[in-house]
Parts: structure tokens; sequence; C-alpha cells
């Protein structure tokens, strides 16, 4: 870590409650780094009077700052937008733009050569063009804007079907608005990768469906630390290492991924995620407790009222907001692998875990299911659901402790 308190840092932008970008610069320096939310007509006036030495800039405000900046760097200029700000000695500002150097080091982390290939990129702001440039420079034969309003839009997006990389430069499907994607991926048969700038969450839908065909992709978190140390680099006027840029990321990577907790009613799920959640300082989710509180009603109540059916629709829709959390425990309920459509919640922004516990060692009262089936026949059942979802399958017995480092060392 580079220890200088002297500067005084921030990020502003319109909404920054999930920025991760404090727990990027605090991995790298300790300087204060402030999260300043401002709207429109509060920008200019913030600028001509800054009392920050350093500023990042995020959504919407990459082009906005510009004409209050007594100097903007070439790479800046070429891009079209800033999202660095220097405020020199005599109080003028300088703006550059560091998201070239983070998406010039995603590709390369990618593996992909963008030399000769067709590039499709989403959406036309700020980050848009820093892909585009970044295209450009590396030998791209073709690049293709797609906005929705432009001559390349999403109704003649078939055009581009002969399209080798696709980057998505838009906010579609980012954090709240997690499981919405900017297009089908089928009408791309020919793409080599998929690059998309958000990282929250850490599998938007249209990185999932790119896994699920089996086409490279990353999403934006190792952009966004790499531009983070490159502006750090210019606040400092220092070096950092690309071996650290990958730590950071792998960090924080971890840090933000919820830990998912699978297996047959009874296992244990809610103890072991209350203490799993108490022993790492996150969070606790159980979404039966949420399933009861939205309800307002038992989960047998729930089943005798609605049906399993009934039941189901509830619980996906628990779910579905319980997993747009980053860094959480949460427990799910018994028959969640039942439904196919709860893997993508899931696995969206989580690691999961499968708590394997052999039939004869678990309860029945109070379980619908578990009396009209017994444990064993439910347990084969379910068994090739949870070995399918999980990350990790972890065997475990009755104790309690015994479980709890078991979980433990799997999430070391």
């Amino acid at each position: 870590m580079i220890s200088d308190t002297k500067i005084r840092a921030g990020l502003i932008g319109k909404k920054l409650g999930h920025s991760f970008s404090p727990r990027i610069h605090a991995a790298f320096a300790d300087y204060p780094y402030d999260l300043i939310e401002l709207q429109e007509e509060q920008l200019g006036n913030f600028l001509k009077s800054c009392p920050y030495d350093a500023l990042n800039v995020t959504i919407p405000y990459k082009k906005d700052v510009m004409p209050y900046l007594a100097e903007i760097s070439p790479e800046a200029q070429r891009i079209g937008a800033v999202n660095t700000i220097l405020r020199r000695p005599d109080g003028t500002l300088i703006g550059h733009n560091t998201d070239y150097a983070g998406f010039s080091d995603l590709v390369r982390d990618c593996g992909v050569s963008l030399k000769g290939k067709k590039v499709l990129v989403l959406g036309s702001g700020g980050a848009s063009r820093t892909a585009v440039t970044v295209s450009t420079d590396q030998g791209a034969r073709e690049v293709v804007v797609i906005s929705r309003s432009g001559e390349n839009n999403y109704s003649n997006i078939h055009l581009h079907a002969d399209a080798e990389i696709l980057v998505n430069a838009t906010p579609v499907g980012m954090y709240p608005h997690n499981g919405n994607a900017p297009l089908d991926l089928e009408s791309l048969p020919r793409l080599e990768a998929v690059l998309d700038m958000i990282y929250n969450p850490a599998r938007t839908a249209l990185l999932l469906q790119a896994e699920q065909k089996g086409i490279p992709h990353r999403n934006g978190l190792l952009m966004l630390v790499s531009q983070a140390r490159r502006a750090i680099e210019l606040f400092l006027d220092t070096k950092i290492d690309d071996r650290d840029v990958k730590i950071v990321t792998g960090a924080i990577a971890k840090e933000t991924e919820n830990i998912i907790l699978i297996g047959m009613p009874g296992c244990g799920k809610s103890t072991l995620g209350k203490r799993i959640a108490q022993q790492l300082g996150r969070e606790f989710v159980d979404c039966d407790a949420e399933i009861i509180k939205a309800a307002g009603a038992s989960i047998p109540e729930i089943f005798a009222q609605e049906g399993e059916s009934g039941f189901r629709a509830r619980e996906t829709a628990v779910l579905a907001e319980m997993t747009k959390k980053s860094g959480a425990v949460i427990a799910t309920g018994g028959g969640v692998v039942t439904q196919e459509h709860n893997y993508p919640l899931m696995h969206q922004n989580g690691k999961i875990l499968f708590l394997d516990i052999g039939p004869d060692q678990l309860p029945t009262e109070g379980r619908p299911l578990s009396q009209k089936k017994s444990p064993a026949v439910l347990y084969a059942e379910r068994l090739p659901l949870y070995k399918k979802m999980a990350d990790v399958i972890l065997p475990i017995g009755r104790d309690i402790e015994e479980n709890t480092a078991t979980i433990l060392e799997a999430l070391l």
C-alpha cells in the first residue's frame, strides 16, 4: 500500500451507493476517498470551486466535466471523455482518461486479439468511445457502434451477424436492474469474446449467456481496478505493478461474491449460514424467512393456500431480490434447485455451496414436501439438481462446529 494522506480524492457521479471504487483505492493507497453524488445542476459550481486534489468521474458526467477543465490530455481528447481530474497548484483542473488503459488490460486478460476483427460496441457514451478508440488502435478491421436510435441500432443488429467481438458499454443489466440484457447472443453466431464493462453483478445476463455458449468473456471489474491503478499513479506520481492489479481484482471479486448455501430441507443451511456470516463479518439472508415475511404466512400455510407452484413463485421473487446483494451469505430453501430459472439468479453474483448430508440425518417436522415424501426419496430426486448447480460440494454431518470449519475451509 502506498502511504500518502496529503491528498483529498473522491468520485463524482449521479448514483454511487454501490460503487466499488473506495475499496479499490483503499487497497492501493491510504488517502481519503469520498463518494460525491451530484445532480446535473450542481456539477458546474462544484468543479469551479473544487475542494479536492484529485477526482474520478463516472456516469453520467464523463463528457459534462470537460468544459470546466483548463487542459485535457491527448488521450482524453481522442476519446472525448474524462474520468480522472487533477487540480494543479494554481487551482485549475486537468482531465485525463484512464479507462483506455483499463479496457486495454481487460482485452489482454481475456486473451483475445482485436487485430483484424469486427468489433461491435453497444452504447454511444464515454465508455463506448473508449472501447472504439482501443479497438481501432489495436487494429480491428471494423468497429461498429450500436445505439438505440443511430444508423446502426438494435432493430438491425442482423446486419452485423459477422461480428467477432462484442463489447457492452451500456448500463443495461447493471445493479439494480439485474437480469436485463441489451441483446440476445443468438443473433451473433461468430462471436469469439464478450466483454461487459459492468462489474455489478459479476455475471450479467449477457455474460451468463456467453458462459452457457462457451464464449470467452470478462466483466468490467479488472477494467475498473486497472483504470483506478492508472488514476492513482497520476494522483501520487508513482507506479503500480500489473501483479498488484490482479491481486486487488481477485480480492475484491472474492469479497463481493455472495456465498449461497443449497441443500436438503433440514440440513442446517440457516444455522450454518448465520455462523459463517458472523465469522466473516457479512450480512446473512435466510430466503425462507424472507418469504414468510413477504407472505405474512408460514411456509406450511403458503403450501396449503397456494400450493407448491405458488410457493415456488414466491421463492423465485425473493431470490431475485436477495441475490442482487454483494458479499452476503444466503441460505436458500431445499427446493430452490427444482426451478431451473433460479440458477442464473444465484450464479450471477454468487458461489454456490451444496451442503450434502445423508437423508437418514434429516428432520421432516414442519416441512411440507418432506412429509409427503420420505427424505430418502426426496434426496434421490434432488441430488442430481444440487450437483448440477453447485460450484462446491461439501459432505457434512450433524456436528455444527465441524460443518462450520468445513465451509470456512472451502471458502479460503
